[in-house]
């Protein structure tokens, strides 16, 4: 018999207390369930699933994460060409989720009915809910305008993509408290017709002036990322910017792809000061769309944004950041395996990109 290293065991130990909650919180809802009982259906301690998870909560954000990593994801057999296209597929890719009618309340499909509701009941858990929904409104923004380049220079399809997400947001949200109520092929019409419309968006970069050097120091990020955006390694080691972001700061990376060169790499990686209780939620939220993207558009228009969920913050580490929090803000801009670039604080991001070397 072979003996498992101690990751090893963490690591199927976790995994067994993720099937035996998503089996606990479905068949008796998420109020209902019971760590005693999840314990008991994974055949460990209650200790153990203590020790992978902090809490019910974040056991409920880690399987709602799980399935929203793991739904398949089918390209049309004609990818879109147009932005209307575009937002119906996406439209169509997030109502095929939704709960049915006929759905009864402990159905695998009404696992998410809660998910609101305790990101409400928690001010922690609020403001990094908005900075990963403005994340996901980015990246959706910026697939859009591969396929539609605004006509100004610094016009932006963000605003349209933010209204993209309200309304499906709104959608899953009514799906759940009155079901029946949403008719799914209205969803899709509703979303292609916003398409056309003009919401004077403009991008704006606040100036600001943070802590700058260039150390000149080798780049050796940790390998086998994966980017979250399009399920292929991230390879961050790559020339352009990598941006280490806490959870409060997200909507930063914009200012890095706005700032950057035309078709330079550009990096965000998440942390937090609470990974095992956030990470989850991050990872939940930003794959409801980038599952959705992959789906929806052509892999031309994939945004030239690359998510790292950095979980044990060794992406941080190798950024010099020992201690991330949900402030963090530090960009690196990279060229040839060394940080030719570093800077830190508000402002980071657009500075690594678009500041002169001298």
């Amino acid at each position: 018999m072979v003996r498992l290293t101690r990751a090893q065991a963490q690591e199927r130990n976790r995994a067994k207390v993720l099937a035996a909650a998503k089996e606990e919180f479905a068949e008796r809802g998420y109020r209902d369930a019971k760590i005693d009982a999840i314990a008991d259906r994974a055949e460990l301690t209650r200790g153990a699933v203590y020790s992978n998870f902090p809490g019910k909560r974040a056991l409920y954000f880690a399987v709602l994460a799980d399935l929203a990593e793991r739904a398949p994801v089918r390209p049309p057999e004609e990818p879109p060409l147009t932005v209307r296209e575009a937002l119906g597929e996406v439209a169509r890719a997030w109502v095929t989720r939704l709960p049915l009618v006929s759905d009864g309340e402990r159905e695998p499909s009404r696992l998410g009915m809660h998910l609101i509701p305790e990101i409400l009941a928690d001010e922690a858990s609020r403001k990094p809910y908005a900075q990963l929904m403005r994340l996901n409104a980015i990246l959706l923004g910026l697939a859009m305008e591969r396929l539609r380049p605004p006509r100004e220079p610094d016009g932006r399809l963000v605003r349209l993509a933010e209204a993209a997400l309200t309304v499906l947001q709104g959608a899953s949200q009514l799906s759940a408290a009155a079901p029946g109520f949403v008719e799914p092929f209205n969803v899709i019409r509703v979303c292609e017709q916003l398409a056309d419309l003009d919401l004077g968006d403009r991008w704006f970069a606040a100036p600001m002036v943070p802590e700058v050097v260039a150390p000149g120091t080798p780049w050796t990020p940790p390998s086998g990322t994966l980017d979250a955006v399009t399920g292929e390694p991230a390879r961050p080691e790559r020339d352009g910017v990598v941006a280490v972001l806490g959870l409060h700061r997200l909507s930063a990376a914009e200012e890095a792809v706005r700032a950057a060169a035309p078709g330079a790499e550009v990096t965000a990686v998440i942390v937090t000061g609470a990974p095992q209780e956030l990470m989850p939620l991050a990872r939940l939220v930003v794959a409801e769309v980038s599952t959705c993207l992959r789906q929806a558009f052509p892999r031309a228009a994939w945004p030239r944004l690359r998510v790292i969920h950095d979980d044990a913050g060794a992406m941080a580490a190798a950024a010099g950041v020992a201690s991330p929090d949900d402030r963090t803000e530090v960009a690196l801009r990279v060229r040839a395996g060394r940080v030719e670039l570093r800077a830190e604080g508000f402002g980071a991001c657009h500075t690594a990109a678009a500041h002169p070397l001298t």
